[in-house]
């Protein structure tokens, strides 16, 4: 029998709705749904009444991380499902004038470069986003699919066996905005 040590509580916001299915948490609030999966040997997640549960078997420093760990991903699920997250990313270009559109779950960079094959970025599932002007705007209730976006959309216009200080094209992260800046 493991005897349950190291234990972190999470208060749940009243206008959250928190259930278990198995090892995933799955959190419902007022602008969606998201779950996450929280499997590991030694930590385990479980719900008591209005908090969430984090409890380690073992305490050292690894166990400690997944911990905390674990709690920042829950209070950003809360914080997603009740204010939502919104990144901003700019369209920079010096040499050849790019066209950014979105066709259905993905970002297409056209003339990158003066090049005639477009570049193509996926925009994962729970992400809306949107080109106003230079501007990407991205937002959704996931931050780490926020984040998996925006990555996606750098990485597709990064510029290979060119000198990095005169073709600065691309398209790069602006800021991300806290759901208390929204």
């Amino acid at each position: 029998m493991i005897k349950w040590e190291e234990k972190s509580r999470i208060k749940i916001p009243g206008d959250v709705q928190v259930s278990m299915d198995g090892t995933i948490l799955k959190v419902k609030g007022k602008l969606g749904e998201t779950s996450r999966n929280f499997r590991d040997k030694y930590v385990r997640v479980s719900i008591s009444e209005n908090n969430v549960i984090i409890e380690a078997s073992k305490e050292n420093k690894f166990i400690k991380g997944i911990v905390g760990t674990w709690v920042s991903e829950t209070n950003a699920m809360f914080e997603g499902v009740t204010k939502g997250y919104k990144y901003e990313m700019k369209i920079d270009f010096t040499h050849f004038p790019m066209r950014v559109s979105v066709r259905g779950d993905s970002l297409y960079v056209e003339n990158f470069l003066g090049g005639k094959a477009p570049r193509i970025a996926k925009i994962l599932k729970n992400c809306k986003v949107s080109v106003k002007g230079d501007r990407v705007i991205i937002e959704g209730i996931d931050k780490r699919d926020i984040g998996d976006t925006a990555a996606n959309i750098e990485k597709a216009t990064y510029i290979k066996h060119f000198d990095s200080r005169v073709f600065q094209d691309g398209i790069y992260l602006l800021k991300g905005v806290n759901p208390d800046e929204l």
